[in-house]
């Protein structure tokens, strides 16, 4: 199944696709489910034409790949954990001048509440106000913050240069 089928039966999410979990074992995955449609193997194993045996077999294997998803996104989206992959990324990218010194202070907030209104960039760091909206400006610019309209409120922006360094190995690895 692809992640649009299992999202129009509601198994997964934009957040949480069950697919991530099934591409990281792909060759078992494809080997259980088409063991799950084996012919019946004796009297003892179900009902149908179909083996009982080998369907529980690749509901266990599912399940077993559901419970280990949610327990990676547990641990990637703890706070704590989260706030800290983020704080290391910005001291490097501010160490190598590609942030302004206060780009921690505004992303941690964004974390913290979901949303804050531009205006409160200069409280947000203690910053006088153009330093303070040179910082916000810099991190919608880098896509680290983002706004549905030029004045609305700004929310944690993730472009895909920053995922694999704030959510470590949330793809799979592709070889070429």
């Amino acid at each position: 199944m692809s992640y649009a089928a299992f999202k129009n039966i509601d198994i997964g999410s934009d957040l949480w696709p069950v697919a991530r979990g099934l591409a990281r074992q792909k060759n078992e995955y494809k080997a259980i489910l088409q063991a799950a449609d084996a012919p019946r193997q004796g009297d003892l194993d179900g009902r149908g034409s179909l083996s009982q045996k080998t369907l529980v077999k690749f509901c266990e294997f599912f399940l077993k790949i559901c419970i280990d998803q949610v327990e990676y996104m547990n641990i990637l989206l703890d706070f704590k954990v989260l706030s800290e992959r983020i704080r290391i990324h910005v001291e490097e990218m501010t160490a190598m001048k590609e942030l302004p010194k206060g780009s921690y202070t505004l992303l941690r907030e964004a974390l913290l509440i979901g949303e804050f209104q531009k205006g409160k960039a200069q409280e947000i760091t203690g910053f006088k106000d153009r330093a303070a909206r040179e910082v916000l400006y810099a991190l919608v610019k880098k896509g680290l913050l983002v706004s549905d309209t030029p004045r609305g409120p700004v929310r944690l922006g993730f472009p895909i240069d920053v995922v694999e360094r704030w959510f470590p190995q949330l793809y799979p690895v592709t070889r070429r």
